[in-house]
Formats: C-alpha cells, sequence, structure tokens
C-alpha cells in the first residue's frame, strides 16, 4: 500500500493588511477576464496575493511555512452567501454578481481570520 502523508501549513506569514469597504474589494478584483471569486471566513471577506514562487519559498514551503505578499479584507459580512450582488450601472445589467467560496472548513484560514480578527486595530 502507498504510503500517504498529511503535512498541514505550520506557519503564515503576511506582509501586508489592507482593510477596505466591500465594493472596493470587489472593485480590485475585477480583470480583463472577469471577476475573480472572493474568500469568506467567519464574517471575514477577502483576497490575498501570493509571493511568485522561488527555490527559497518551495523549500520554505515543504517545511510548512506560506508567504502572502497583501490580503485585502472587509470583515463587515456576516452571513456567507456563494453570489454576492453589487450593484453598479457599469455593468451589464446594473449589476456585478461575485462568486464568495466559504474557507470555514480551511485550519489554514480560519486561523488567519482568527489572528486577523484579534490583530487588526495593531497593523
Amino acid at each position: 500500500m502507498v504510503k500517504i502523508s498529511f503535512s498541514p501549513i505550520k506557519e503564515l506569514v503576511v506582509h501586508d493588511l489592507f482593510r477596505m469597504g466591500f465594493e472596493d474589494l470587489v472593485r480590485g478584483n475585477i480583470t480583463p477576464s472577469g471577476v475573480m471569486p472572493l474568500f469568506w471566513c467567519d464574517g471575514v471577506v477577502y483576497r490575498f496575493t501570493s509571493l511568485p514562487m522561488s527555490r527559497e519559498l518551495s523549500r520554505l514551503y515543504l517545511d510548512g511555512t506560506v508567504h502572502w505578499a497583501e490580503v485585502h479584507y472587509t470583515d463587515n459580512v456576516k452571513d456567507y452567501s456563494q453570489i454576492m450582488e453589487l450593484k453598479d450601472e457599469n455593468f451589464q445589467g446594473g449589476t456585478l454578481k461575485i462568486r464568495i467560496i466559504d474557507m470555514s472548513n480551511s485550519q489554514l484560514h480560519r486561523d488567519f481570520v482568527k489572528w486577523l480578527k484579534g490583530n487588526k486595530n495593531k497593523v
């Protein structure tokens, strides 16, 4: 039988945080290809940017450390919804639909949001 191992992330390093309103968060996620999904966990909607993979970052990743270059978030979205809407006359039909991915089952994301809530006034 094949040996299967689980090696969870041991450390998340966040290099920069930006708190913003929901509309600004969504507008910042619009690309030429469409609107990228956002993440939700425990009342926080966010997106993150990973650092480009390099040999050093690959080594750190294999040792259990992940680096996020930036996290943009809003923390006033108590209820989860798979699709959220932003009313804006610039979009076809006047409404922009945004897919939201529930990350509540991820230990990494739950721990990040818990840390964020406890430190957002300190960083």
